[in-house]
C-alpha cells in the first residue's frame, strides 16, 4: 500500500491560483445559454464533468472559444433546439448528471426544454422533485416519457412566485435562479441552498 510520510517543523510560503469549483462551474456554464451576447468566464476548471458540459453546449450551437488557462468565451446566439430531439443529444446528457442545470435556462429563454434522465455518478438517491417543482410553479408544465427516458418542459408565460422548497438543494435552487430571472415578476425561494456556488451564480446573473 501506498504512504506518505510528513515530516513537519518547515514553514510553507509561496503563492497558488485555486482551481475554480466543478460544481460553481457546471451552475455558471450552464448559465450562458440565458444570453445571445459574449459571455466570458475564467479560472474554469479543466476536468471531464466540465469539459463535457462545454462540449454539450457547443453541439447545441453554442459558439466556444478556448483562450486557455481556464478562460472561455461563449456566444449562445445561434441554439439548435431540434438538436434537443437527436440520439446524440441523449447519449450526451445522459452521461453527465450537471446536464439538468441547462433546462432551466433553455426554458426560460426558448420556453421549452428536454432532458434525458440524467446520469453521473451513483451516490445514492439524488431525485430531480426540487427542480420540477421550482419550473411548474414558476408557470411550466412538464412530462416524463417513459419509453424514451426523456422529460419535456414547456411554458407558455413564466411568471415570479413565492416558492418554498422541499429541500435545500444545490442544482434545484440553481436551476430555479437561472429560470425566474427571465420570468415577469419577482421570486422569492424560500429553503433555498445559499451555497458560495449559488452566491456566486447570483452574481454572474445579476451582472
Amino acid at each position: 500500500m501506498a504512504s506518505f510520510e510528513v515530516v513537519g517543523g518547515n514553514k510553507l510560503n509561496g503563492e497558488i491560483t485555486p482551481q475554480g469549483a466543478k460544481n460553481e462551474a457546471l451552475q455558471v456554464v450552464s448559465a450562458v445559454l440565458l444570453s445571445s451576447e459574449k459571455v466570458t468566464l475564467t479560472n474554469l476548471p479543466y476536468i471531464r464533468d466540465v469539459n463535457y458540459l462545454i462540449d454539450l453546449l457547443e453541439a447545441l450551437g453554442v459558439e466556444v472559444d478556448r483562450e486557455g488557462n481556464g478562460t472561455v468565451h461563449f456566444k449562445a446566439n445561434n441554439i439548435n433546439i431540434d438538436y434537443l430531439h437527436t440520439e446524440d443529444f441523449k447519449k450526451r446528457a445522459a452521461s453527465l448528471r450537471g446536464s439538468i442545470m441547462i433546462m432551466g435556462p433553455l426554458l426560460a429563454r426558448f420556453k421549452k426544454a428536454y432532458m434525458p434522465k440524467p446520469g453521473g455518478d451513483k451516490i445514492g438517491a439524488r431525485p430531480l422533485d426540487t427542480h420540477f417543482l421550482g419550473f411548474t410553479k414558476l408557470g411550466a408544465t412538464y412530462t416524463y416519457e417513459p419509453k424514451t427516458g426523456f422529460y419535456t418542459l414547456e411554458a407558455k408565460n413564466l411568471a415570479g412566485q413565492y416558492i418554498l422548497l422541499d429541500e435545500p438543494s444545490v442544482t434545484g435552487t440553481a436551476n430555479i435562479l437561472m429560470t425566474a430571472v427571465l420570468a415577469k415578476g419577482q421570486t422569492t425561494i424560500y429553503n433555498a441552498a445559499c451555497e458560495p456556488y449559488l452566491q456566486q451564480l447570483c452574481s454572474m446573473l445579476n451582472s
